[in-house]
């Protein structure tokens, strides 16, 4: 896997390579499909990116899989014009990024390794930007959360190779932010400043985000400060961590929206309080966390349960204090 992932962020080296890549791997004869089952299958992974932020990557990610199954049978078995031979290899190549985060986020992360590997590879034959570019930010993801942000830290710098050819301002303050939270996860915290301010430098240039890419529908100002204070956490400063989980909030028309995501706000609430009990404020703290748990119920995210156990047992050895013991009794 490690080899397998050296190449592929190797090949950004070589753009040539990405967007212009030979005919994707088809059959030449049997029923002709043309773009409007490429967009069938677009739809439907956007369909699925929605629902997985909304009910959690546990009813999801065998969705994914299928879809991918699909795409390649298709493949297979039908012909096509070369444009749209490689519409539908990127689209194969995003079901599997979707697999290998809901796998991630169900809590399998050697088999979303395969698959974001599976997904970077397809990207690359498909010639698309936008798909790898994803692909290799949503493994950083995993690789920084399971132990090993230096693989994350290359992965980003690949992917933001690719975000380039996108065009994307709104991409690259997204990669920016992770790439913030892979070297905080490594203890730089002079790296990790340094790509805190090149996102929000980079985000002042976003276009609006209706007219931007679809794959970016999630990320806002709101989004890039979550990102942010999550750093400023792990790099020890809970006062600037509270700092940006605040600005996330109240940011005007680019808050972030809790409703939209509950997974995500479920974490990030989660991570509000662990600032508040760095700082010895048990009473937001414990509000924080029912907001936390208020957030993840009916959504399936072993990430986000792992996260709530987390804050549960950092708040034990306070459960002297009333407010904590209750909230300790009550989510038992």
């Amino acid at each position: 896997m490690e080899r397998r992932r050296f190449l592929i962020t190797a090949a950004a080296g070589s753009m040539a390579s990405a967007l212009a890549p030979p005919p994707a791997a088809r059959a030449a004869t049997g029923r002709r499909v043309g773009d409007s089952l490429a967009a069938l299958h677009e739809q439907r992974l956007t369909v699925l990116r929605h629902l997985d932020d909304r009910i959690g990557s546990g009813h999801v990610y065998n969705a994914a899989v299928q879809e991918f199954d699909m795409i390649t049978d298709t493949l297979r078995t039908a012909s096509c014009s070369d444009a749209t031979g490689r519409r539908l290899l990127a689209a194969a190549a995003d079901a599997q990024r979707a697999a290998g985060w809901t796998a991630y986020d169900s809590g399998h992360s050697e088999r979303a390794e395969d698959h974001f590997a599976d997904a970077a590879e397809d990207a690359l034959a498909a010639g698309d930007p936008e798909v790898l570019a994803n692909t290799l930010a949503f493994w950083a993801i995993k690789c920084y959360s399971t132990g090993d942000p230096r693989a994350a830290v290359s992965l980003v710098e690949a992917a933001s190779t690719y975000a380039t050819a996108t065009g994307s301002a709104r991409m690259s303050a997204m990669l920016h932010a992770r790439a913030c939270r892979a070297h905080a996860r490594a203890g730089d915290p002079r790296a990790s400043d340094r790509a805190a301010n090149a996102a929000l430098d980079a985000y002042r240039n976003a276009i609006p985000l209706d007219e931007d890419l679809p794959s970016l529908y999630w990320v806002n100002i709101g989004e890039i400060h979550q990102l942010l204070g999550s750093s400023a956490l792990n790099l020890g400063d809970p006062a600037r961590a509270l700092h940006h989980f605040q600005q996330a909030g109240t940011a005007a028309a680019e808050a972030y929206n809790g409703d939209a995501f509950p997974r995500g706000a479920a974490i990030y609430c989660a991570r509000q309080a662990e600032a508040y009990l760095a700082l010895r404020d048990l009473d937001h703290a414990v509000g924080a966390a029912q907001q936390a748990v208020e957030r993840l119920g009916g959504v399936t995210s072993a990430r986000g349960s792992a996260t709530l156990a987390d804050l549960r047992s950092k708040l034990v050895e306070h459960r002297a204090v009333p407010e904590v013991r209750q909230f300790l009794e009550l989510t038992a």
